[in-house]
């Protein structure tokens, strides 16, 4: 009776510990941008690594490729599951472009910073987040140029 108990006991407390983690463990779902920044419309997965703190991995596929990582620290609102958070991290992109003196195709790589600043709800009782951000970039390698109009609405399923 005694191990039936302590049993129960650790699961409680197990299960507990993985409601009570953040809003959420892990989520992945779809970003979509507004802009023509180098990590646009994108594949998210958002995954927690404190209470408070998130690394997000981007891929954006087609032109341009890019895969980004963004480190966000969130904070609680006062509504329940809604979250406000910021952050940053950087990304490496592939853009197709043509070179007019050898007349050819080419890809060009793309190196550069991110920032984001946004919102991030989690449905109660629905395996469901919802994001909105804004998300300026600025490239370092291969042309310096800045994308501040980078607002995206992210759809995630939370695991």
């Amino acid at each position: 009776m005694k191990k039936l108990f302590s049993a129960s006991l650790v699961a409680a407390a197990i299960l507990f510990a993985q409601t009570s983690f953040a809003q959420y463990k892990t989520a992945l779902g779809v970003r979509l941008s507004s802009s023509t920044a180098m990590v646009n419309n994108s594949i998210s997965l958002k995954h927690f690594l404190t209470e408070s703190t998130a690394v997000e991995a981007l891929f954006s596929f087609g032109d341009p490729l890019a895969l980004g990582a963004l480190l966000e620290v969130h904070k609680p609102l006062s509504t329940e599951g809604l979250q406000w958070f910021y952050g940053g991290g950087g990304y490496l992109g592939f853009e197709k472009v043509y070179d007019p003196n050898r007349k050819v195709n080419d890809t060009e790589v793309n190196f550069g910073a991110m920032g984001v600043l946004g919102l991030d709800y989690k449905f109660a009782n629905t395996p469901l987040n919802l994001s909105l951000d804004w998300k300026p970039e600025l490239n370092l390698v291969s042309d310096i140029t800045f994308e501040a109009a980078a607002i995206g609405f992210t759809v995630r399923f939370v695991f």
